[in-house]
């Protein structure tokens, strides 16, 4: 051998961002780090202190008035504190010019954002503590929770609470609205949650995209736990204006005013024939009306989803002292197909590859599509050992529509080893 050390290719397991962005890991990876428990008990903390601040403002936190603006002060210090990028956005259809508050964790690929909101202000009849302080502190906490974790991250996580949602929708509008296309681009998929403590709840997915909802359904399926397709939040929170600019939209919820059936109080307990929320829209809607089984699971929920799209690095395994034939290694990926009503292309695959004590010129890397097209990531070289170190490469796979599995091949194109054990990782 050339340098006394060799890479071994070995098992090779990677979540990979193809087109819409959205990824489904083989059962047998391992690759995204286990994503954390949010504390539920944060979660009400935050729930709390909105609380409080609807009591010092008249009673609720609606749009343009002051318990807006303090629930917005609230939330940008533990954000700032967090080591956050944090910016205010002044929505000038907005009521008052209520101000859209954006955050965005300074890791990642810039051009490909994961991003999560929720709508922070309240109806002016009430504080608005599920509808919608529930889904504004469980992100707020999920962002605590990701800072604190600090995972490597495989793309740029972008957090948003959106002004004067319940007049129309009017923060998430603006803030898509002033979008530049080609930042509108980069965001490959937006995650809504609004309502997600209702007492007598079901566990609603939005069902706008397969590839999504399917990220959300695997996390209940691990706790045991069914699900419905939303359909009471159809056009009716802040995911619509994303998903009206052609933005692959997600989210959960657990009932507004809608009425339980018996089939459901059967499924999820609860009863039949109520409101979801009894206090939907009404002075009531305080911490009484959360219900704390449906806030802890839909939050980890949250935290799942976000660690399964947004963090990306494999999981790295050691090789040497072996002298067997040379390996190929497959890890399968899911890509879901390419939007036909925006007819965007799929974004070039990025990968970055690092090795220790081995020769470049040996590493073989290759991505195969669902249409059988072969994309070379690395090729051998020429004589001689290069130290590999870490490098990135771009796969140009921009003319690729085909949905379906995807095949990440690794190849050590050196059959024998002698030497220390070397490491390996590639990171998508």
């Amino acid at each position: 051998m050339r340098t006394g050390q060799r890479l071994r290719a070995g098992f090779v397991s990677a979540a990979l961002a193809l087109a819409m962005g959205v990824s489904a890991i083989p059962a047998h990876a391992a690759t995204v780090a286990a994503a954390p428990d949010i504390s539920l008990a944060n979660v009400k903390a935050h729930l709390t202190q909105l609380q409080t601040i609807a009591q010092q403002n008249g009673g609720n936190r609606s749009a343009g008035g002051g318990g807006y603006a303090a629930s917005v002060s609230y939330v940008e210090g533990k954000l700032q504190a967090a080591g956050y990028n944090v910016t205010r956005q002044t929505c000038t259809s907005c009521l008052g010019q209520s101000q859209n508050l954006i955050a965005e964790w300074p890791q990642g690929d810039a051009s490909q954002v994961i991003m999560l909101g929720a709508h922070l202000d309240s109806v002016s009849a009430g504080p608005g503590i599920n509808d919608n302080g529930s889904g504004s502190a469980a992100i707020l906490e999920t962002a605590l929770t990701l800072a604190q974790t600090n995972p490597a991250m495989a793309k740029r996580v972008r957090f948003g609470w959106w002004a004067d949602e319940e007049s129309g929708l009017k923060g998430s509008k603006y803030y898509v609205a002033q979008l530049p296309a080609a930042e509108r681009t980069k965001i490959k998929t937006y995650l809504n949650f609004d309502m997600i403590g209702s007492k007598n709840w079901g566990h609603f997915v939005y069902d706008d995209v397969a590839s999504v909802k399917a990220v959300f359904d695997e996390y209940f399926q691990s706790i045991g736990v069914p699900t419905e397709g939303d359909s009471e939040g159809d056009g009716r929170s802040d995911h619509a204006s994303f998903k009206s600019a052609g933005i692959p939209v997600g989210g959960l919820a657990t009932g507004a005013g809608a009425i339980k059936t018996a089939a459901q109080a059967q499924k999820w307990g609860g009863t039949s024939g109520a409101a979801y929320d009894a206090c939907y829209h009404r002075a009531c809607d305080t911490m009484s009306s959360i219900a704390d089984t449906p806030l802890d699971r839909n939050s980890d929920a949250i935290a799942y989803a976000l660690w399964k799209l947004a963090t990306g690095t494999v999981s790295v395994r050691t090789f040497g002292n072996d002298t067997d034939f040379p390996i190929r290694d497959f890890a399968t990926l899911q890509s879901p197909v390419t939007s036909a009503a925006t007819g965007s292309a799929v974004t070039p695959v990025k990968l970055s590859v690092t090795a220790t004590h081995t020769c470049a010129e040996d590493l073989q890397i290759q991505l195969k599509s669902p249409s059988a097209k072969t994309y070379s990531v690395k090729a051998t070289g020429s004589s001689g050992c290069t130290q590999f170190g870490t490098r990135a490469y771009s796969v140009p796979v921009t003319a690729e529509t085909a949905s379906g599995t995807w095949t990440l091949v690794v190849y050590d194109a050196y059959a024998q080893d002698t030497g220390t054990l070397d490491t390996w990782s590639i990171t998508v």
